[in-house]
This record gives C-alpha cells, sequence and structure tokens, in this order.
C-alpha cells in the first residue's frame, strides 16, 4: 500500500510519519505541497510541525496549498486522510473535519506522554484498537485545545464521530476532553496526539501509535 506523506513548509515530523508507515508494513511516498497530484497513493498523512510558520492561523495557509486541493477533493471522494497535529488543524481548516484547534486553555507549550481512550475503532485510522482500549502517545503543541459550538459538540457525541478523548488529564483544554475527530464516513481522521512518535520501544513511550498505520493498510485491502 502507497501511502503519502505531505511535506509543507515548516513540517517537522513528516520523516516521522514515513518511518510511520514503513514501520506498519506499507511503502510511504514523499508529496510536495506545491505538487497538485497524489502520485496515486491509497491513503495520506498530513504530519505534524508549524506548517507556514502558523502564520495567521495554524494550519489556515497549508489548507490552501497547491496539493491540498487534490486532497479535499479525493477525500470527499472516499480516501483515507489521517491529520496530526498540525495536520488536524490543517484539515478543520479545508473544512474536511468540524471544530477548530486554539491556543492551549493555559496558554503553554504543552509536552508530554499523554494518555487516551480510543472511543472509535471501527474507523480507516483505527480498526486495529479496541473500543475502550488505553493507549499513550506524545503530545506536543501550543494550539491543540479543540473546540466547537455546543451544537456541534452534541452532534459530534450523537453520531459517535469522537476518535480519542484525553484521560488522566487533560493536557490544552479541549472541550469534553476530545483528542481526536473523525468525519462522517470515518475515512478522515484528525488528531492532536502524536502516534507516529510511539511506534517503537527503543524511542518510546510505547508502540500504541503504530495501529493508527496498521489499520489503514487494513481498511484499503478491504475497500
Amino acid at each position: 500500500m502507497r501511502i503519502g506523506v505531505i511535506t509543507f513548509p515548516g513540517s517537522l515530523d513528516d520523516v516521522d510519519a514515513a518511518r510511520a508507515v514503513r514501520l506498519a508494513g506499507g511503502e510511504p511516498v514523499s508529496l510536495w505541497h506545491a505538487d497538485d497530484h497524489l502520485e496515486d497513493v491509497d491513503a495520506v498523512v498530513l504530519p505534524g510541525g508549524f506548517s507556514y510558520g502558523d502564520y495567521l492561523r495554524a494550519g489556515a495557509i497549508a489548507a490552501r496549498a497547491p496539493l491540498m486541493h487534490s486532497v479535499v477533493a479525493k477525500a470527499r471522494s472516499g480516501l483515507p486522510v489521517l491529520g496530526i497535529c498540525n495536520g488536524f488543524q490543517v484539515l478543520c481548516e479545508a473544512g474536511l473535519l468540524p471544530g477548530a484547534l486554539t491556543r492551549n486553555g493555559h496558554l503553554h507549550f504543552r509536552n508530554r506522554d499523554q494518555a487516551l481512550r480510543v472511543e472509535r475503532a471501527d474507523t480507516a485510522w483505527t480498526g486495529s484498537y479496541t473500543a475502550g482500549q488505553r493507549i499513550v502517545v506524545p503530545v506536543k503543541n501550543g494550539e491543540g485545545r479543540y473546540v466547537a459550538a455546543p451544537a456541534d459538540l452534541d452532534r459530534l457525541e450523537e453520531e459517535g464521530r469522537v476518535v480519542v478523548r484525553y484521560v488522566e488529564g487533560n493536557p490544552n483544554g479541549s472541550l469534553r476532553d476530545i483528542a481526536g475527530v473523525t468525519s462522517a464516513d470515518g475515512r478522515i481522521v484528525g488528531l492532536m496526539p502524536h502516534p507516529e512518535h510511539a511506534v517503537e520501544d527503543l524511542t518510546g513511550p510505547s508502540t500504541d501509535g503504530l495501529g493508527f498505520f496498521t489499520s489503514v493498510l487494513t481498511a484499503v485491502v478491504a475497500a
């Protein structure tokens, strides 16, 4: 399976995401933000970082990069897309996921290992987990507070579109402890924590993040 990893100016974790894809058994394909073709990949990862220096709003400029036009079109046709941290911000700015990511409630950058509860285990990116499973992956963000209108939050809860939730502490003040959400069809997922940094025992804190990348390989085969 060919999994594209987009690099924007200011991306920091594109190499880590590509390594996670490789460890999961996929073939990572490097994609450049200024191109307009997705190279026939089977899924796309938008990695963490500080695209375009977070000018205007985090992810706002990257959401309008040439390659994102292709990502939006393909995602709306069923292409699996994962946005991690800055990638989650980009997906929200592009209108592919609801809500927004704002400054952490305590106004400090937060970098720590974080416990999460998997709420949805039937998306393209979480099929390797079980609902209710506790996993630990790092968080590192200054603008990771997930917000949405109360009615939108209620709708996400009712539709089961919260994918992962912070437990044992909320690192950024996200409403309802939401760490990640999915599209209605379960093909697009965005989350603030970094599963690509939890794929090897050597670099820890666990291998709990690898399931995001093995999940999409299974989902693509099953599609």
